[in-house]
């Protein structure tokens, strides 16, 4: 069945009918086809015993209609030690192209026994085969959690923003390969513990300023987001607002930005690539409502208490919310939205 219209929160199924596996995921447009990649979730156990099972990638040529191009990244089942194990915690990968080479370099997040680590794969193309080119590699000396990776277009520099765990947002500068940092790099809103810690940073730039989404730090549990803006990829940093208006429960709409994407075709579309982690876990369900008074309170202020007593974490299940971003003035704002197409966008 085609489809002619996102519908935010609703099963989504690719061409061959069944769910899409792309969590944590992003877009990149290569010679006219959208590639959306993301966390192959479709094997992952509650207990933990397989995490993740590779990286798969969707195409297609309208957002809308996404069919299958496999496991661009597959799982390493015989060797425990190995990075890709599907009982190693990989979150988010996040693939760039170099712009001389035309390389493709990916990134992805490892949490072991040890901390978080990073992984380095490349690749000619953007389905593969990936070769790893650095494991375990501890950016900066630091613990290293969810982040982005940005290209600027003009001079082809890259960024790293990444979240030193439990304590503040980095921003490194990357090697000319794009493979390693280089050293430099900026720290921003310092904080003293979770949920308060900013993670899961979203970039993109409008109107020559920077502009960063981020969550706070509740793992799966969905948590108010946060807009910030600045004048270069360094800071200073400005809070702007929650980006979720119309969310009275401030949970982001049961949901956690993963990346925005800029509409290639379209003057001034950007769009949140979003995952709703638990999708049993309602606003309305007295456990959510407990759960979140607990933590934030209701004006977002923290609360020492109990998790309360949702257990279900069944990621293989999750869903995506994608909506547009609509502008008042530098505030980046999510409408929410039942159904919407880039076709109401110029």
């Amino acid at each position: 069945m085609q489809r002619n219209s996102f519908t935010p929160g609703q099963v989504w199924l690719d061409t061959d009918g069944k769910r899409i596996q792309a969590h944590g995921g992003s877009i990149l447009e290569v010679d006219g086809t959208y590639y959306w990649y993301g966390e192959n979730k479709e094997h992952t156990t509650q207990d933990g015993s397989i995490w993740h099972w590779g990286v798969r990638c969707y195409s297609s040529t309208d957002l809308y209609n996404w069919t299958d191009q496999g496991l661009i990244i597959p799982p390493v089942e015989g060797d425990p030690a190995s990075p890709l194990h599907p009982a190693m915690s990989m979150d988010r990968p996040h693939i760039v192209r170099h712009p001389d080479t035309g390389r493709y370099v990916c990134w992805i997040k490892v949490m072991s026994a040890v901390g978080q680590r990073s992984t380095v794969l490349v690749a000619d193309d953007i389905l593969g085969p990936y070769t790893i080119v650095k494991t375990d590699l501890k950016p900066l000396g630091m613990n290293a959690g969810d982040f982005d990776l940005v290209i600027d277009p003009t001079d082809g520099k890259g960024y790293y923003y990444f979240e030193r765990v439990h304590s503040e947002l980095i921003c490194a500068d990357l090697t000319g390969d794009l493979t390693d940092v280089t050293g430099y790099y900026s720290t921003h809103f310092p904080l003293v513990q979770p949920p308060y810690v900013r993670e899961a940073p979203a970039y993109f730039t409008r109107n020559g300023l920077h502009y960063l989404v981020t969550s706070g730090t509740t793992g799966y549990y969905p948590n108010p987001s946060q807009v910030s803006v600045a004048p270069s990829y360094h800071g200073p940093w400005t809070e702007l607002n929650d980006p979720h208006p119309d969310d009275p429960t401030r949970t982001s709409y049961q949901s956690q930005v993963s990346s925005v994407f800029r509409h290639p075709h379209k003057q001034d579309l950007y769009i949140a690539l979003a995952d709703r982690w638990l999708p049993h876990y309602t606003a309305t369900s007295e456990a959510a409502i407990r759960m979140h008074a607990e933590r934030f309170g209701p004006q977002g202020g923290h609360h020492e208490g109990p998790w309360s007593e949702l257990t279900e974490m069944d990621t293989s299940i999750a869903d995506y919310v994608w909506l547009p971003f609509r502008f008042d003035g530098e505030r980046a704002l999510l409408d929410w939205h039942d159904k919407w197409r880039t076709e109401d966008f110029t």
